[in-house]
């Protein structure tokens, strides 16, 4: 099962070429699974958004951007050649959730304690 199509992934983004249409079909799939991998029972709407944000980070924002899509920092020099970015989390061309997606799915940063032991009590 899928939560998104090309057409969602274009909209609001870019038009896709042929090319990047079949790779976004198959990356929207991909998605799906890890989105289920962490909540299954997340909205639908939210499962649609973050399938969009995902596919769009894979698939970047043209052929000649010049930052990876998720860089939280840059450096680019001139004439010596020098490029460096830093991932906020995942990679370039890789699909992963950000800190924003999980928020959206209902998952992240959970603070909370669980004891098997509480479950043997009698009231």
């Amino acid at each position: 099962m899928t939560y998104a199509t090309v057409d969602d992934v274009q909209a609001g983004f870019r038009t896709l070429t042929a090319d990047e249409r079949a790779k976004c079909t198959a990356l929207i799939d991909e998605a799906a699974v890890i989105i289920d991998a962490y909540n299954s029972k997340a909205y639908d709407d939210a499962k649609n958004v973050v399938s969009c944000r995902m596919v769009r980070r894979a698939v970047g924002d043209t052929d000649t951007q010049m930052y990876p899509l998720g860089a939280t920092q840059g450096t680019a020099s001139a004439l010596g050649y020098s490029q460096s970015w830093t991932m906020g989390t995942g990679s370039s061309g890789e699909l992963y959730l950000s800190k924003l997606d999980k928020k959206l799915l209902g998952v992240g940063d959970h603070i909370g304690a669980y004891s098997p032991l509480e479950d043997m009590a009698d009231d």
